[in-house]
């Protein structure tokens, strides 16, 4: 195993905490923006119609997606500075 991939397990787990955290406070603003409500619908929300559930999931993974990715890419690049080599 290569030792930028071993550095960079533990900066891997404190990314991926840190991610979600930014992308549900993220998914939070986007929503009261999308819709004026305060909390999403979630699957099992009997009284919000279908549009808005599908509406919500869709939203709530693409913010998801980017974030992960932006900040795991971040943290490869930061691997590569310390390390010398691409944590792949």
């Amino acid at each position: 195993m290569k030792a930028s991939k071993i550095a960079y397990r533990p900066v891997g787990l404190v990314l991926g905490a840190v991610s979600g955290m930014i992308a549900g406070a993220a998914f939070k603003q986007t929503w009261k923006l999308i819709e004026g409500e305060g909390d999403a619908p979630d699957a099992l929300d009997e009284g919000r119609p279908w549009r808005q559930v599908l509406l919500a999931a869709a939203v709530q993974g693409t913010i998801f997606s980017v974030v992960k990715a932006a900040v795991e890419r971040s943290g490869a690049q930061v691997t590569r500075r310390f390390t010398g080599t691409w944590p792949a």
